[in-house]
């Protein structure tokens, strides 16, 4: 972090009250070129139809001017393309929204500066969208949270549309707290209120901040931080009767706790607080369970079976060790395992004509990928069939190169001998996990 940033964080951090007036000096050329060469060289173009080695190229004679429209608050954020991908494992499709690559360094520098500022600010229970605090963070807090606090029921909730919901007039209310830069604040009201090209025509709305943006994420976790974090800590934790610990990855939360009674009288309220600021809860992926160590015992004692939760990819569920001690057991989502699977289908197909050490290295990226992600303690069996299923996969596809083509097991042995494929990894087992609590 450069240094004048580190100052702004100092600054946040022992002031908590503070209102920056002064910040917009901080988004400087070096900056903006720093966050030009983070985006990748084949990123999408937006409406301008131009590269990032095109925008590269004229840098300096866009740049000057970017900064001078700027600080004369003149600065009109260029419409964002939108683009629909299928959301993965269903038919819907999701809405992403593609700024223009000069636009995107730019967002990509502000919300360096806004972040020295909120970085200070969010609460502990936040994840996602932040340095140094991920998905991992998220899932080793819950594990830790549930094996070690008295958690009997956990509440599973989603968002529904979220990013397309989110109220401008409260957004902005909200980064004016510690925000009062003029210069700032227009550069936000500018891309809330760039307007959508799609099918030939700029669509503008009230509402919502287009996925895709640099800046989209850091102004989800502000709105968020307001509407939830702060809300369930000051206001609703005080009033419970049990413990209940709070863990959110952007608009995908869980929130455990001690007592029923608690859960239910949050469940009612919880929609009505998110109603006040345009928000919904998902009615599919919201629900109550009875989850935890005594929940465990109870249903053990009657016979019945527990249901399990479904947070950032996993399924949880109650387990016990080999020293029969309870213990919080995961696997991979079904739908995120046939997703990876389909993916591994298509690309061994994809590339079944190339050299084999193209091959093995393009399948072993994808493996590494999934290793990387789900490779925690207590899911190394999902791991196994992953690993195990793609190499079915691999020789049903090289047997399919050519009419006379038959890979059999033997031959394929000899292949895999030759080529090896990335073995099943744990990149955070059960000895890690600790460290990567976040309480």
């Amino acid at each position: 972090m450069p240094t004048g940033l580190e100052r702004i964080a100092a600054k946040s951090r022992n002031e908590p009250n503070f209102k920056f007036t002064s910040i917009a000096h901080h988004v400087t050329a070096d900056l903006i070129w720093k966050s030009l060469n983070h985006i990748p060289s084949k990123s999408a173009r937006g409406v301008d139809g131009l590269s990032v080695e095109a925008t590269k190229i004229d840098f300096g004679q866009w740049s000057k001017e970017m900064l001078r429209s700027i600080h004369s608050c003149s600065y009109r954020a260029p419409a964002v393309r939108r683009v629909h991908i299928p959301k993965p494992g269903k038919t819907e499709m999701r809405p992403i929204g593609i700024p223009t690559v000069a636009d995107r360094a730019l967002q990509r520098s502000v919300s360096a500066v806004l972040s020295a500022i909120y970085e200070q600010e969010f609460l502990s229970c936040s994840f996602g969208g932040r340095p140094r605090v991920g998905a991992h963070n998220a899932l080793c807090t819950f594990n830790q949270v549930v094996m070690t606090k008295k958690i009997n029921w956990v509440l599973e909730c989603d968002l529904k549309n979220f990013f397309g919901s989110l109220d401008h007039g409260c957004l902005l209310r909200f980064v004016e707290h510690r925000v009062g830069d003029p210069r700032i604040l227009k550069l936000v009201k500018s891309w809330l209120r760039a307007g959508v090209f799609e099918n030939g025509a700029i669509e503008n709305s009230d509402t919502g901040t287009p996925q895709g943006g640099s800046i989209s994420v850091l102004l989800s976790n502000i709105y968020l931080h307001h509407v939830l974090d702060v809300w369930f800590t000051k206001i609703v934790q005080p009033r419970l009767q049990g413990s209940s610990h709070l863990i959110r990855y952007l608009d995908d939360f869980v929130i455990c706790f001690e007592l029923e009674s608690d859960a239910r009288r949050f469940l009612k309220v919880l929609p009505l607080r998110l109603m006040k600021f345009s928000l919904a809860l998902e009615p599919s992926k919201t629900k109550l369970i009875e989850f935890g160590r005594f929940a465990a015992e109870r249903c053990r004692g009657k016979n019945t079976p527990l249901e399990t939760v479904y947070f950032l990819g996993f399924t949880h569920f109650c387990s016990v060790s080999r020293q029969d001690k309870f213990m919080l057991g995961r696997k991979t989502e079904k739908s995120r395992h046939k997703r990876f699977i389909s993916k591994m289908n298509r690309l061994v197909k994809g590339i079944r004509h190339q050299g084999m050490t193209e091959q093995a290295m393009k399948i072993n990226q994808t493996l590494q990928g999934y290793y990387a992600y789900y490779g925690m303690g207590g899911n190394y069996r999902s791991l196994r069939i992953a690993f195990r299923q793609t190499e079915k996969l691999w020789r049903r596809a090289l047997s399919l190169r050519s009419q006379r083509s038959n890979v059999t097991w033997k031959k394929f042995e000899k292949i895999r001998n030759l080529y090896p494929l990335r073995q099943p990894r744990l990149y955070v087992p059960f000895q890690r996990m600790p460290l990567l609590v976040v309480l």
